[in-house]
């Protein structure tokens, strides 16, 4: 791998049915199963994060913990920060900037709305429109190429490489579904050049 991805990976579905508070909320039977093939399909892709960071709440750690388990990883080492939990695009983007310089591909195990104003921010293009209008639903994974090193990530150095979240019942023309998993493309372009 000669350039740097990010996977993006909002957590899986939680239960908001459990009587507890909002982090230790844990998954629900649906989330465990979306968590693991998210996980199934970045093994059959070959994705496989070097680094891992997970807020500390009970619904990331459980949805990495399923990935993980999809990935073969016994165990993996996840980075958990507390600044991870409901962190703003700002937070998120400071805390990835303290990704070691020898990580080629890293995992973000995060919450909306931060995961996805970071994605918008992160990014040279537009998103593609999404027929139902989310753009990270639970357990849906966005998949960057990035420019720069860790420790200069900044805005629009970031080009989209695929969103990728499990099959729901509602099937889209424009997001064909393959063994479980909703693909969501973007075409593929060149790197940025040059600085924002």
């Amino acid at each position: 791998m000669s350039k740097r991805e990010l996977l993006l990976l909002r957590h899986a579905k939680s239960d908001w049915d459990t009587p507890c508070d909002d982090f230790s909320r844990p998954l629900k039977k649906r989330g465990k199963q979306a968590a693991e093939r998210i996980g199934a399909w970045l093994k059959n892709q070959a994705l496989l994060p070097d680094h891992w960071w997970c807020s500390p709440a009970v619904r990331t750690c459980k949805t990495a913990e399923r990935v993980a388990r999809a990935l073969d990883v016994e165990a993996p080492q996840l980075h958990f920060d507390e600044g991870l939990y409901l962190a703003s695009a700002g937070q998120l983007l400071e805390i990835l900037k303290q990704t070691p310089a020898t990580c080629q591909r890293v995992l973000l195990v995060g919450h909306n709305p931060g995961l996805e104003e970071l994605l918008l921010r992160l990014l040279k293009d537009q998103t593609p429109p999404q027929p139902d209008g989310k753009l990270l639903p639970t357990a849906t994974v966005a998949r960057l190429a990035i420019l720069d090193s860790w420790a200069n990530l900044g805005a629009r150095r970031a080009k989209l490489l695929s969103i990728t979240r499990p099959a729901t019942k509602q099937k889209y023309d424009a997001a064909p579904v393959i063994d479980g998993i909703e693909y969501r493309y973007q075409e593929p372009s060149s790197f940025l050049s040059s600085p924002d």
